[in-house]
């Protein structure tokens, strides 16, 4: 008797457990109908991921093989592949050192400076320098001051890159020698009088002229460049109603540097002709005089959490330098064989399915599938070692970088780490959240065509919001 009703008790149990949907189903379920009843995917496409990696276990699909143009989610390719192949302790080091011998207070030889993509060198790393070379009683320097740029080739933009969106600070003219991430900050203020109005300009160089055209009337101000014909005139224009900054880019970034090096030499009291830079190997037999040095760490937050352009594509460059054995004068060409190699090696992906021509995404010639994003979201994972780097790198919902104005409230908050992707008709998000029962969760959600990019966000943040509340 008692064994009949454990049976039917077991039996019971059974058909009720059936009944119930799993976790599996109710996600599916529920993002099934929010892909049916968005109303702006009747004009757009999406394709949507999602795996639980602590189960390892795929919980939801949708037309997630199929390629789009991933805008900056592509950085999470870039920077899973930076962190296996160069490590999270890997540093960016760029050297100043002369060749020649210094009698009393004279160099009579050459100043070397050696570019190595240093997206975060600042003028306080410039002003470094220039006091390293003061403090070894240098006033005059009979020789050149050489920029060594050999790292990179001269093409100073990627391939498919919208040549329009210069001088925008957010695409600089790449090059291994940069300052100030190839940019000027200039701010403008009203005058104490009624004449033009005060322009104080960042980094200070002679590189580049000021033409001030400001009034005490008029349309509001205005800072701009005549950026089609590369020329480095900053034009101000208009009426200084109140206080206000802007940045932008200077054409040859590697120009930037060398010349304002050159200038704020000269500003200390060392002599060195204005018409010395010039760009060639650094010589075989140099002396040092001061290395700065960056950590891959500051560049992989501010390309992750800011969606920096200019970070990934120093992340891109030494990644490929280290897969190709240390060659010279790469080109995204380049970068983009050694992605591929790590792709099919490391990743285990066909690497002839896919297209991708940059390390930042800005190109629209890049193609990829959230099946692709989804298995380096998945590698990473596998290995602590790169896995928190890049996970503390991302950003927090509602806390910092692209992500802190959305998800602020719920479940979300502070729980999804994620990447965004913004592009003219792109829009993407990648990343993890923590379900209830604190599995790991990678997602990958890419929407395209899209017109209003409010209605995409809204449907990411929703999935998002699914995956944190069911077990």
């Amino acid at each position: 008797m008692a064994r009949t009703i454990l049976r039917t008790l077991l039996l019971f149990c059974m058909l009720f457990l059936s009944c119930v949907p799993s976790r599996a189903q109710i996600i599916s379920d529920k993002i099934d109908s929010l892909i049916s009843n968005s109303p702006f995917l009747k004009t757009s496409e999406v394709g949507v991921l999602v795996y639980d990696l602590t189960s390892k276990k795929e919980l939801y699909r949708y037309q997630a093989e199929k390629l789009y143009r991933p805008a900056s989610v592509e950085k999470v390719i870039t920077s899973v592949t930076a962190l296996s192949v160069l490590g999270k302790d890997y540093q960016i080091k760029t050297g100043l050192s002369y060749s020649g011998y210094i009698e009393g207070d004279t160099l009579y030889g050459n100043i070397y400076v050696k570019g190595d993509f240093d997206p975060e060198f600042m003028p306080e790393d410039l002003e470094s320098m220039v006091e390293a070379v003061s403090s070894m009683g240098i006033r005059s320097v009979k020789g050149r001051l050489i920029g060594d740029v050999s790292m990179m080739d001269s093409v100073y933009w990627g391939p498919g890159w919208a040549w329009d969106d210069t001088p925008d600070s957010f695409q600089p003219y790449l090059s291994p020698l940069m300052l100030n991430r190839g940019c000027i900050n200039i701010s403008i203020s009203p005058s104490s009088g009624s004449g033009k109005a005060n322009v104080e300009i960042e980094p200070k160089s002679d590189f580049y002229t000021v033409d001030n055209n400001t009034s005490s009337s008029g349309v509001n101000v205005r800072a701009t460049r005549n950026w089609l014909y590369n020329d480095n005139t900053i034009s101000i224009s208009g009426c200084a109603r109140h206080k206000s900054s802007t940045t932008m880019n200077v054409f040859d970034s590697k120009g930037f540097f060398m010349n304002t090096l050159r200038y704020q030499l000269q500003e200390k009291g060392i002599l060195i002709p204005k018409d010395s830079v010039a760009y060639g190997n650094m010589a075989e037999e140099t002396k040092g005089i001061i290395t700065i040095y960056r950590d891959i760490d500051e560049v992989l937050k501010r390309a992750l959490k800011e969606s920096d352009n200019l970070s990934a594509e120093s992340l891109f460059f030494h990644a490929t330098r280290e897969i190709s054995g240390g060659k010279r004068y790469l080109s995204h060409k380049d970068g983009q064989k050694a992605i591929y190699k790590f792709m099919k090696s490391d990743i285990g992906f066909d690497e002839r399915k896919y297209r991708i021509v940059d390390g930042c995404g800005v190109s629209d010639y890049n193609y990829v599938s959230p099946e692709l994003i989804m298995g380096y979201l998945k590698y990473a994972f596998s290995s602590p070692l790169i896995f928190h780097p890049f996970y503390d790198s991302l950003p927090i919902a509602g806390i910092d970088g692209t992500l802190q104005y959305r998800m602020g409230k719920g479940k979300c908050f502070r729980n999804v780490m994620a990447k965004t992707g913004t592009l003219t008709g792109v829009c993407s998000l990648a990343g993890y959240v923590t379900s209830p029962s604190k599995h790991t969760i990678a997602f990958v959600i890419i929407n395209q065509n899209v017109l209003k990019y409010v209605s995409a966000r809204k449907f990411q943040d929703e999935i998002c919001n699914i995956l944190a509340s069911y077990n």
